[in-house]
């Protein structure tokens, strides 16, 4: 308790931590400074996507930082110039920003979003519209963004011109509209509003609404990206291609990194001195966003992250106790019959991380690379807990 102890006494307290140290990982399990093991069903809330310890991204990182750890962005740099070229062609875009979080990146497209508008239509067409219980970041415009209420408090005044729909709700997205709305934000699976999937037949109309309309499609990929629901994006499951696409997390397992990615059409909207980012394109973090992107584009790989949540699917669905599991390939909720944040310490006791999304819903984030004696230790725990 001694480094605990010390934690509180120097920390903001600004998380509700769990009381274990963290020392060390390999593969999906970590270990605390005690020696104790444990399976890692939350990959630093879906950013460690290859685990721990992998040893090309282990080199990679080490080669880079040997050579340049960062540089300014008035230079360019050889790690940045090589993923903005992978990633721009694996996503099917046209150019991309690179900041170092999800909610700069989600600022960033919000910029974006706004200045193609004022360009094009003046200044009275900036609202974005923003689903119901979404989740877009912790800085004070994306806050505003973020549709739960329980973030809208004490930091007034908060950031002006968003509103909040209900998702899969179609006519209330329609109602929504007047000549003021520029763009749509959502998350192809809303992560920290309970796992929840969009439907298909709503994303569909309400992107054939903004086509009419010349409103902008922004997806939030930072959470379910980067191969997380067995796609490179959670948007391709819709057969869809939208204007603007925002990740972090997963992108380099583990280094601080974001990216904007915008279409041809919004390619030349933003102009020098526009945006900025002093990390941006940071070299280190370049060089492990290209390994996780060589492991992550592969088809079989892939095939592997919609293997393993069938397979946690199966298990949940099977055990015979009242859930509700929902979700794509590796990011899975599982809505319970008690108190998540319940589960989630006794679980933690067992030697089994897991997330919560909610006060009802356990939010499994498993790092993609996960293998099946980890995934099935982990499973038996959870069982135990909640049963």
């Amino acid at each position: 308790m001694e480094l605990i102890n010390k934690a509180d006494k120097y920390f903001m307290e600004t998380y509700c931590q769990l009381p274990v140290v963290l020392t060390k990982g390999n593969g999906a399990t970590l270990y605390d400074n005690k020696g104790n093991s444990y399976v890692d069903f939350t990959s630093g809330i879906g950013v460690n996507s290859l685990g721990y310890g992998d040893e090309n991204w282990t080199k990679a990182v080490e080669e880079q930082s040997k050579n340049l750890a960062h540089i300014s962005n008035i230079f360019y740099n050889l790690p940045s110039i090589k993923l903005a070229e992978k990633l721009v062609n694996s996503a099917n875009m046209s150019k991309v920003f690179f900041a170092n979080s999800g909610a700069e990146a989600n600022e960033g497209a919000i910029k974006l979003a706004r200045k193609y508008s004022f360009d094009k239509y003046g200044e009275d067409r900036s609202t974005i519209i923003t689903l119901k219980q979404s989740f877009h970041g912790r800085t004070l415009t994306t806050l505003s963004a973020t549709g739960q209420e329980k973030y809208h408090n004490y930091f007034f005044p908060f950031t002006e011109g968003f509103k909040h729909v209900i998702a899969n709700d179609y006519e209330d997205f329609v109602n929504n509209l007047d000549s003021s709305v520029c763009a749509i934000m959502m998350e192809a699976i809303q992560g920290e509003g309970g796992v929840r999937p969009l439907d298909e037949d709503y994303v569909n109309k309400v992107i054939a609404k903004c086509k009419e309309n010349d409103m902008l499609v922004i997806f939030d990929e930072v959470q379910c990206g980067i191969g997380r629901t067995g796609l490179l994006f959670g948007f391709n499951h819709f057969d869809i291609e939208p204007d603007i696409v925002t990740i972090a997390k997963g992108l380099a397992s583990g280094l601080p990194i974001g990216a904007v990615l915008c279409n041809e059409k919004l390619s030349k909207v933003l102009k020098p001195g526009d945006h900025g980012s002093t990390f941006g394109a940071n070299p280190v973090a370049s060089a492990a966003a290209l390994v996780v992107l060589d492991k992550v584009c592969e088809e079989k790989f892939l095939e592997s992250v919609i293997s393993k949540g069938k397979k946690i699917k199966q298990f949940l669905n099977n055990t015979g106790l009242e859930l509700k599991v929902r979700g794509q390939g590796l990011m899975i909720g599982v809505q319970i019959q008690g108190d998540a944040s319940k589960i989630q310490k006794e679980a933690l006791d067992k030697g089994l991380l897991v997330l919560t999304a909610g006060p009802d819903v356990i939010r499994l984030l498993p790092p993609l690379t996960i293998n099946e004696e980890e995934l099935e230790k982990g499973l038996e725990i959870l069982y135990q807990v909640i049963s």
